[in-house]
C-alpha cells in the first residue's frame, strides 16, 4: 500500500510540475478533488495516458460543446430535469480537467444561453441558427478534437447507458468514439454493453465537422435511476473524468 501511495504521489507530482510550466497552478486543488472519485488503479492509468497524450499530441486544442441552452432545453426527464443544464455542467467539469492537465480548450457556450444569431426570430429558426454557429465553431480550428455532450431519451424507460456516435467523414472519429465508449464501460457503467454507432447527416455536427468528432450520449434521462444520477454533481464529475480518460487513451495511441 505504501508503494502504491508513493507511486501515486509521483504521478501527481509529474502533473503538478506540468501545471507549473503551463501557468495553470490555480486548478491544482480542483484536479486533486476530481481524481479521488475513482480508485487508485484507474487514476494511475489515466495519468499515464494523459502524460503520453500531452507529450505526443498532434492537435491544437480540445473543443467541447454542451448542446441546447436558453429556450431550448433539450430532452427532459420524468421529473422535469432538462438536458441543457446537465450538458453544461458536465462540459464545465470536463473543461476544468482538461485545463488543469495542460490542454488548450474552447467551448461553444459556458452559460444557459442559445448561441443563435440575435436577429433570428422563432424557435425553429433560432435552433437552426444555433446549430449553424456551433458547426462554425467546430470548423474554425484546423486541428482540433471535438466532443459534443448530450443526454439520451427513449419511450421505454428501461434503457440506460452511455453511447458514442461518430461519422466516418472524419479520420479518427471512430477511434475516439471507441476509446470513450470503452472507458464508460470499464470505469463508470460496468453493465454497459452498448456499441459505438456511426451516424449520418441527421447528426449535423458529427457529420459536417472537419475535425475528429463524437457525440457523447452520457445516459438516458428517460430512465429514472440514470436521470437521478445525471442530476448529481458527483456523477457529473465522474462522467467528465470518464470522457477525459477516453480522450487521453485516444490521443496517446495516435
Amino acid at each position: 500500500m505504501c508503494t502504491q501511495f508513493e507511486e501515486f504521489a509521483h504521478r501527481i507530482s509529474l502533473c503538478q510540475a506540468h501545471f507549473a510550466l503551463s501557468g495553470k497552478t490555480k486548478y491544482k486543488k480542483k484536479f486533486l478533488y476530481y481524481i479521488f472519485f475513482l480508485r487508485f488503479e484507474v487514476v494511475e492509468r489515466t495519468l499515464i495516458s494523459q502524460q503520453k497524450a500531452i507529450l505526443s499530441r498532434k492537435f491544437d486544442l480540445v473543443l467541447v460543446d454542451p448542446p441546447h441552452g436558453g429556450i431550448d432545453g433539450g430532452c427532459t426527464s420524468a421529473e422535469g430535469i432538462p438536458e441543457k443544464g446537465i450538458n453544461l455542467s458536465i462540459m464545465q467539469r470536463l473543461r476544468d480537467i482538461l485545463l488543469v492537465s495542460g490542454f488548450d480548450v474552447k467551448v461553444t457556450r459556458d452559460s444557459d444561453t442559445s448561441i443563435h444569431d440575435k436577429c433570428i426570430e422563432g424557435i425553429a429558426a433560432q435552433k437552426s441558427s444555433d446549430m449553424d454557429n456551433r458547426l462554425e465553431i467546430f470548423n474554425s480550428e484546423d486541428n482540433a478534437v471535438c466532443i459534443s455532450i448530450h443526454q439520451n431519451q427513449f419511450t421505454d424507460p428501461v434503457y440506460s447507458g452511455a453511447q458514442m456516435f461518430y461519422s466516418d467523414e472524419q479520420r479518427g472519429s471512430e477511434d475516439l468514439a471507441r476509446a470513450v465508449q470503452k472507458r464508460f464501460a470499464t470505469l463508470l457503467q460496468p453493465d454497459n454493453n452498448r456499441e459505438i454507432k456511426e451516424c449520418g447527416k441527421e447528426l449535423f455536427l458529427c457529420y459536417y465537422s472537419k475535425n475528429p468528432t463524437i457525440m457523447a450520449e452520457c445516459g438516458f434521462l428517460s430512465n429514472p435511476g440514470e436521470a437521478a444520477l445525471l442530476d448529481t454533481e458527483e456523477y457529473q464529475e465522474k462522467t467528465a473524468l470518464t470522457i477525459f480518460s477516453g480522450l487521453c487513451d485516444y490521443l496517446a495511441e495516435r
